[in-house]
């Protein structure tokens, strides 16, 4: 069985690093990124089952990432993290589809339910499924 690829796309190195190795541990395979532009250049965009997306980041920010990916109907599930959780971020990621969107610090298991729900999602599930949707 192929392990579905989950890509980690944060600047700060520690949290980007961390937060591959979580996901790691959960049995997916994970890739991370520094920058938007280099998650779009690697050539593994379209190999992704789930993004994990910071919306702080210098060039282009998580969610014109969002906003572009989405031009390009790349239906990945985007699950954002940030540790500068204001409303209208939040509103804006979650009004374009994101899967969910956690305040940093985060647990692993708050991680691994939203992971799941994206996954599910990018399976075919509807958005509107009961525990498909998760705001932390």
């Amino acid at each position: 069985m192929v392990r579905k690829l989950i890509s980690v796309v944060d600047d700060d190195e520690s949290v980007r690093r961390s937060t591959r190795l979580l996901v790691e541990s959960f049995g997916f395979r994970a890739a991370a990124f520094e920058s938007a532009e280099g998650f779009l250049k690697s050539g593994e965009v379209h190999d992704n089952s789930c993004l994990i997306l910071d919306i702080q980041m210098p060039g282009m920010d998580g969610l014109q990432l969002q906003r572009h990916l989405a031009a390009e109907r790349c239906g990945i599930p985007i699950i954002f993290i940030t540790a500068y959780d204001d409303k209208e971020s939040r509103k804006r990621a979650m009004q374009a589809g994101a899967v969910g969107f956690l305040g940093k610090p985060f647990s692993d298991e708050q991680l691994f339910q939203t992971i799941r729900s994206a996954l599910r999602i990018g399976d075919g599930e509807t958005k509107t499924a009961p525990s498909s949707s998760v705001v932390i």
